[in-house]
């Protein structure tokens, strides 16, 4: 049974991560475990600068795109929000659902908390996942990708990055030259 999770969970190196196909035709974009070990680092020294709940912060990073091992990755712009909701809810729920209860549970409450955006943590880890994409999205216009078509992913992450200390890092992100 926990075999299977983890099968489940090394599957995310398969998947890749939809948006750069669909808006920079990328033929090998990042995967979405690429996407959340880079996150996961990110968050690692985020959590500790902030004095967030670091193991927390840590595990919703880890879960946060599981069900993409078995949904894949959508775009807003090809599925709506509540259908992503629901299929991903079905996934996690389903992937999880052999681990042993006392870890079922927490991660389920961890899973709906993120859904829900309703703590500190979430917020943080819903802010750093576009932060992540912004630093993914510069490497590639860095390999020669055009601004133009990295434009969305900039300004997308600049309405929903808020907190103060993200937002200075996003700014740098942006601003850097090298």
């Amino acid at each position: 049974m926990i075999l299977d999770f983890f099968k489940t969970a090394a599957n995310l190196k398969k998947i890749s991560r939809q948006g750069w196909v669909d808006k920079i035709s990328l033929d090998n974009p990042e995967s979405v475990a690429d996407h959340s070990y880079s996150m996961a680092v990110m968050s690692m020294v985020i959590s500790d600068l902030g004095n967030y709940n670091s193991e927390k912060i840590l595990k919703m990073v880890l879960l946060h795109d599981l069900a993409e091992s078995k949904t894949g990755d959508f775009t807003p712009d090809q599925i709506d929000k509540d259908e992503k909701n629901k299929l991903e809810n079905n996934a996690f729920y389903e992937i999880i659902e052999n681990l042993p209860d006392f870890i079922k549970e927490e991660y389920s409450q961890i899973w709906q908390e993120y859904q829900d955006n309703t703590s500190p943590e979430s917020e943080i880890v819903h802010q750093i996942d576009k932060l992540e994409m912004v630093l993914q999205a510069k490497i590639y216009q860095k390999d020669g990708y055009s601004q133009e078509k990295l434009e969305s992913f900039f300004e997308s992450a600049k309405i929903e990055i808020i907190d103060p200390k993200l937002k200075e890092l996003f700014t740098k992100i942006i601003e850097d030259k090298q």
